[in-house]
């Protein structure tokens, strides 16, 4: 059974940090492109940031460049997701999900096999 499982969201004031966790389990992700992805009440689920198995090519929405920062070990099938200047427009529920079939990144949700259940991101102004 393959599993994602999030964890490290909650409550943060405007300003602070926080780093999101994804664990893979139930097979090997190590060369699949990992990404994360946000969805805000009312809105579409949108990618955040994305990370080819190499590590070696990231993408960053627009909103969020130069405040977030993501990063993988796949020794360990772990994606991470380092948050820092959070704004309240940041507030979601993050999503971790796996394209196995692609080496590049994807911006469409619907190329991901795999998601995790989501974690909530809240940012007090």
């Amino acid at each position: 059974q393959v599993q994602l499982v999030e964890s490290g969201g909650g409550l943060v004031q405007a300003g602070g940090s926080l780093t999101l966790s994804c664990a893979a389990s139930g097979r090997t992700f190590s060369s699949a492109v990992m990404a994360w992805f946000r969805q805000a009440p009312g809105k579409e689920r949108d990618l955040v940031s994305g990370i080819t198995w190499t590590g070696g090519l990231t993408y960053y929405a627009d909103s969020v460049k130069g405040r977030f920062t993501i990063s993988r070990d796949n020794a360990k099938n772990t994606v991470s997701l380092r948050m820092n200047s959070l704004k309240p427009e940041d507030t979601a529920v993050y999503y971790c999900a796996a394209a196995p079939r692609y080496s590049n990144i994807i911006l469409a949700a619907r190329m991901y096999d795999y998601w995790g259940q989501g974690t909530q991101v809240t940012v007090s102004s």
